[in-house]
């Protein structure tokens, strides 16, 4: 492990030493960098000037401090689902916040109070436990502030919202080293930003968020061979459309490529799959189903389930994974659009893709600006489209990447104006995920609170035009 931070040539240690960080900085050629460096998305390549792993607050504040000292950057990441969209990372520490763990839960007040590298695989169990849920996405090994500072859609988001407005605290490290907690009555722009406008803005040390009185869902899974495609996409747009907020659904089209790990019944076929949750009793529940499964769906596992078990209702891969997506928001889709999909997404394209096209259900309360909302108060919309592909070898990168390119801009005559950057997978106009008012509002923020640029984001909110 080195004591300077300095990788290049460009970069001074300007007096820091080992004892401004304790733990020093791994660079390159010391052991551990190599694997340090690496995101969960094996498919992007990291290579930071240096790599911290601070223990508590007053290690991050002492990283941010050395990094200004030797005109260094700073990124912090948590798990690295996202690290496509950080972009270069020549002059820049990467902090690895996976020490900043443990959960805390207040069952009385309803509240979750984490450590920075936390993952909802981390909260949900115990949550449930209580007969509680918060609002966490699809994947169980993703960060919960990375997630949650970018929006955070959830199995209960048309009912409750984005997890973004449902953070009630946060404390960070600013640029120049100071430790904050910023909440609705302190630094009260500060924290509208933090919650939607992403990591621009500091290091995030802890996380404090609502949690809600759910201790079960009608939830699970449809399926149905590709012939049906036609027919099962068509109803369940028109089902979408009118399904009451305490529906949230998805429905994928998925390609399982003919592999001996694969399970038996889906290997190398084509498959329709919707899957959801439903905050209702069973009667209820199943009458809102009805008219899907009316279709006669080869598998329907839809029952009550605890609601720890929605953690991995959505089947995504836990563990690092190679992986290559793109994404857009979409308005109510017209009847010409199914066509349009299911060529670009079907057996006949030629996809590379395993889940050759997502469709996420909006609307509900992520569509009305929540009371008090942060930077993302809702999100226009009535879909998010997401096609993604897992590239096991460096030779289907770039052939995946057209792929998922193909199937988003196929789409684009549907487009939505505002897009959903937390499923954006690489650097974007992060403009588009904004009304022009928040956008304008964010910029000044950050300006205020790190004229410097010392903090590096994925999607990040810029100093210049």
């Amino acid at each position: 492990m080195n004591t300077h931070p300095t990788t290049t040539g460009s970069a001074s240690s300007g007096g820091a030493t080992h004892a401004t960080y304790p733990r020093g900085l791994l660079v390159a050629g010391d052991p551990g960098f190599d694997l340090a460096r690496k995101p969960w998305n094996l498919a992007v390549e990291q290579r930071p000037a240096a790599i911290a792993h601070p223990a508590d607050a007053t290690e991050v504040a002492a990283v941010v401090r050395l990094a200004a000292a030797s005109r260094l950057r700073v990124a912090a990441q948590a798990t690295g689902h996202g690290a496509g969209a950080l972009g270069p990372l020549d002059d820049v520490v990467l902090l690895r916040t996976s020490r900043l763990t443990g959960v805390a839960l207040d069952a009385r007040a309803r509240r979750a109070r984490v450590g920075a590298g936390t993952r909802w695989l981390d909260v949900v169990p115990p949550a449930g436990g209580q007969g509680l849920a918060a609002l966490h996405g699809s994947s169980p090994d993703v960060g919960v502030v990375g997630y949650s500072l970018g929006g955070g859609l959830s199995w209960y988001g048309r009912a409750l919202g984005l997890a973004a407005n449902s953070v009630t605290a946060v404390e960070l490290v600013t640029a120049d080293g100071t430790l904050v907690r910023v909440d609705a009555e302190h630094e009260p722009d500060l924290f509208w930003a933090l919650r939607g406008g992403g990591g621009s803005f500091g290091v995030v040390t802890a996380l404090e968020f609502a949690l809600y009185p759910i201790s079960t869902a009608y939830a699970g899974l449809l399926a149905w061979d590709w012939r049906h495609s036609e027919r099962v996409l068509t109803r369940w747009l028109d089902w979408a459309g009118l399904a009451p907020d305490t529906v949230s659904t998805s429905l994928r089209l998925v390609q399982v490529p003919p592999l001996p790990e694969m399970p038996e019944p889906v290997r190398g076929r084509a498959l329709v799959m919707i899957d959801g949750a439903v905050l209702a009793d069973n009667p209820e529940a199943e009458r809102i189903l009805a008219p899907l499964r009316e279709l006669d769906p080869e598998l329907d596992t839809f029952t009550r389930l605890p609601a720890s078990a929605l953690l991995r209702l959505h089947l995504d891969p836990e563990g690092p994974t190679p992986l290559v997506a793109a994404s857009r928001t979409l308005h109510e889709l017209p009847a010409g659009a199914v066509g349009t999909l299911l060529d670009v997404a079907g057996p006949d394209s030629g996809t590379s893709l395993l889940v050759a096209a997502e469709l996420r259900q909006l609307g509900g309360a992520l569509s009305r600006p929540a009371a008090g909302g942060g930077a993302l108060a809702s999100l226009d919309g009535a879909f998010v489209l997401y096609a993604c592909g897992v590239v096991p070898t460096p030779e289907l990168l770039a052939r995946a990447r057209l792929d998922a390119r193909r199937v988003v801009d196929a789409m684009a005559p549907f487009g939505a104006r505002q897009q959903y950057l937390n499923l954006a997978a690489n650097r974007t106009d992060v403009a588009a995920g904004y009304d022009p008012l928040a956008w304008a509002r964010l910029r000044a923020i950050r300006a205020a609170v790190d004229p410097g640029g010392m903090f590096v984001a994925g999607h990040p909110v810029p100093l210049t035009a």
